[in-house]
């Protein structure tokens, strides 16, 4: 791996800028910018934040939808070192009050539909700039009159974003990021992808998510085009794959097993997609993947806390998530910190090899700062296994396991099963309170369009796939999942409640 430099995004962007202008960085739509003239825009909106009395190491709250804009905003607070704080934007109510208080931005830059859920925490900053038609706030940004590079910078090592945790089984905490962490792991990327000057990529991802963001950034080191669509589809993912040219597509949580599920079309390969990277690839899913879509697999393993990608195989075993990068050491660690053997599930522990570069913290929170720790180890919560070569397989979530009737069970290794039929096009499993102590299963299935199933049926077809002990109890159809913006499931959202839910041992 090539080292990371101090020379930060802010510097590479201003290299970008004098040595190749003329480089298309951006499709939206039937639009195409070229760097140079993001470049401007970027300059034009940090320098008018700085008109605005805003200075380096302030924080700033983007609520803005998948647009350039936004992806321009994102870049402008970089140049500068303004601490970027992502929103969600289907946040509303508590999860919405959530990153007001617990990271107390000075200003907002948020779209002008939010306006009404944003009425009541608005008031805790001291300035909101609205971006939209009739609205001047963004607009005058875009149009501020100084497109030079800004006087101010940030180094190496300064904080410039507090970007969410999962939140997939609790409130998100704003994990710490400096200028050389988030550009980490785009080079873990590039290297992945073996992406090269000119590749585009398709950028789906939510810019309120890490994972879009770090999209971007390894677009501007390695001097690629990005295809910006406004939200995941499944039905036009290959259509824009083809309007765009795009030739390496990214996945996360559930779009491989969505996409495949889409009825098959005659053109499913005609498309110039050459690498599908990411993490969290069901091994069922791989061949079918590869065979139908002709396109080839690449994963690796990443968190939150540290960069985007801490191991990647760009070249190893089927479904493995590859080695670590040079940057980090990565040990799989049983219930007392020890190595595990060769082929038993730990936990992903993960230590920087590189200053700068280890986990630096959820901000304002010494607790959890200090609860994620065992030593100079960052403790993943993520279970892996080690072949005998040293290359990892992911196993899971240790937390995310039922115990019923005594016995330990992964909700993951289930939800692989059951997402295997025709019918299923997601689900999840959690643990529900049973009437013998531990737990029940209670399964959420959301069917696929144009199928129908039954609890029963789906029960029976388990059955001979799995031991008794793992057949769900419990089974709840459901029309849309609550999803994190990489598309994992919040399974704290799903209810526990098993009141008219169909009940297996009731319909004996």
């Amino acid at each position: 791996m090539p080292p990371v430099t101090d020379e930060t995004l802010r510097e590479t962007m201003d290299r970008r800028a004098r040595e190749e202008p003329g480089r298309v960085f951006l499709r939206f739509q039937d639009r195409s910018w070229t760097f140079g003239e993001i470049d401007a825009l970027v300059n034009r909106v940090a320098n008018g934040l700085l008109a605005r009395g805003l200075r380096p190491g302030d924080r700033v709250a983007l609520m803005l939808p998948s647009h350039p804009d936004h992806l321009i905003a994102i870049l402008a607070l970089a140049k500068v070192g303004l601490v970027r704080v992502p929103i969600n934007t289907a946040f509303k109510g508590a999860s919405l009050q959530h990153p007001f208080d617990a990271f107390s931005p000075r200003a907002l830059i948020a779209d002008a539909p939010y306006r009404e859920v944003l009425d009541e925490v608005r008031t805790r900053v001291e300035q909101t700039i609205w971006r939209g038609p009739g609205e001047d706030g963004f607009a005058s940004l875009l149009a501020h009159a100084d497109a030079s590079p800004p006087k101010v910078a940030p180094k190496a090592d300064d904080i410039v974003a507090l970007t969410p945790s999962s939140g997939t089984t609790g409130a998100p905490k704003g994990v710490i990021k400096s200028d050389r962490t988030m550009r980490a792991g785009p080079m873990g990327t590039l290297m992945l992808t073996g992406a090269q000057p000119g590749d585009v990529f398709l950028l789906w991802e939510s810019l309120h998510h890490g994972a879009g963001v770090a999209v971007v950034i390894a677009a501007v080191l390695g001097k690629l085009t990005l295809a910006m669509v406004e939200k995941f589809s499944a039905s036009l993912f290959w259509d824009h794959c083809r309007q765009y040219g795009v030739t390496h597509i990214h996945y996360l949580g559930g779009v491989l097993p969505m996409l495949l599920k889409q009825p098959p079309r005659p053109d499913d390969r005609d498309h110039k997609v050459r690498i599908a990277w990411g993490g969290g690839c069901p091994p069922e899913v791989w061949d079918p993947f590869v065979q139908r879509f002709g396109v080839e697999m690449r994963e690796g393993y990443g968190l939150s806390e540290m960069i985007t990608f801490v191991t990647v195989n760009p070249k190893g075993p089927k479904f493995s998530v590859g080695l670590p990068l040079s940057y980090f050491d990565v040990m799989l660690a049983d219930d007392e910190g020890k190595e595990v053997p060769v082929g038993q599930p730990g936990e992903i522990r993960v230590r920087a090899r590189v200053p700068g570069l280890h986990f630096l913290g959820y901000f304002r929170n010494e607790e959890a700062t200090r609860n994620a720790m065992a030593g100079e180890w960052f403790c993943s919560g993520d279970l892996a296994k080690r072949d005998e070569q040293g290359f990892l397989y992911f196993a899971g979530r240790k937390k995310d396991t039922v115990r019923r009737r005594g016995i330990n069970i992964s909700a993951w290794e289930v939800e692989r099963v059951i997402g295997e039929h025709e019918a299923v096009a997601e689900c999840a499993l959690v643990g529900v309170p049973s009437e013998l102590g531990d737990e029940e299963l209670k399964l959420f299935v959301r069917v696929a369009e144009g199928k129908a199933l039954a609890p029963a049926e789906l029960v029976a077809w388990c059955k001979p796939r799995m031991p008794h002990f793992q057949v769900p109890r419990y089974v709840a159809l459901i029309d849309e999942f609550p999803k994190t913006p990489t598309q994992r499931i919040r399974k704290n959202e799903l209810s526990r409640s098993v009141q008219g839910v169909w009940d297996a041992e009731r319909s004996q």
